[in-house]
């Protein structure tokens, strides 16, 4: 409805703005995909994310919009993350001083949550609510109703397709031998420099402008996962657990952090 127009916002008019506001993976996985996948996204909507709670970034972002036309998404899992709640607060307030009717949250919010008294309690109408399972991680979430946006911006068919990707690679993973899995075999290189050869970085250097938030988004997938210092069992480890991801696009690089590692004296391995 929101990409034909039949959606209209509380004074009739078409949405033309889309402001998605999480945090973590709401908000990495989704803003990466729309960047990336730009060349496919409707010229008819403009997409916007908020994620910091310093009140600059959304500031930025209001100061743009029109609240007649603009649909905000919030995208949390508990809805009750701190950081995605002020933001969302924020651009409540923002909408009600300019449209100055409460009814109007009813045309211009909707919420990706499993929550529904949470999301109930702010205002957003339940059936404008869009679920998913409780097991689902943001760091894996874009998959899921969490990826609101990216169906916004590229629509269902394309969505599907996207799917479809991640699918071919879950089955891979899932019916491969161990020693054919190209997922096993990405994170045993990591144990081996991190473990055996002190590696205590990777670098990832997109060559792509589109995919420059392709870092940001293996930060969180990776250092929120292996980010632990006990087992499943509670039981310290005696070895390194995982890397820091870091990295920005590659041409940008090479007339930066390139330099230390031509010349420099640490091994980082890189992508």
């Amino acid at each position: 409805q929101v990409r034909s127009g039949d959606w209209k916002g509380y004074s009739g008019k078409k949405i033309t703005d889309v402001v998605s506001i999480g945090i973590g993976g709401s908000d990495l996985g989704p803003r990466m995909v729309v960047t990336a996948l730009r060349p496919f996204v409707t010229d008819k909507l403009k997409f916007h994310f908020v994620a910091n709670v310093d009140g600059a970034d959304i500031t930025d972002t209001l100061n743009q919009l029109n609240p007649e036309t603009t649909l905000f998404i919030i995208e949390s899992k508990t809805f009750s993350t701190q950081e995605t709640l002020t933001n969302a607060r924020t651009a409540r307030a923002w909408l009600l001083d300019k449209l100055k009717n409460k009814d109007a949250i009813l045309k211009h919010f909707v919420a990706v949550s499993v929550n529904r008294a949470a999301v109930k309690k702010f205002g957003i109408a339940i059936e404008h609510m869009f679920e998913f399972w409780d097991w689902v991680g943001g760091r894996y979430s874009l998959w899921s109703a969490i990826g609101l946006p990216i169906m916004l911006a590229i629509g269902s068919e394309r969505f599907q397709a996207l799917l479809s990707g991640a699918y071919i690679v879950d089955e891979h993973f899932r019916t491969s031998p161990i020693a054919a899995s190209l997922p096993v075999k990405l994170a045993m290189i990591d144990i081996w420099y991190i473990n055996f050869y002190q590696a205590k970085s990777r670098a990832v250097f997109p060559y792509s402008y589109d995919l420059r938030y392709l870092p940001h988004y293996l930060q969180q997938a990776d250092m929120e996962s292996n980010g632990k210092q006990t087992t499943r069992e509670g039981q310290p480890v005696d070895y390194s657990t995982g890397v820091v991801f870091w990295g920005v696009t590659g041409v940008n690089s090479q007339h930066a952090n390139f330099q230390m590692l031509h010349q420099g004296t640490q091994l980082v391995p890189a992508d």
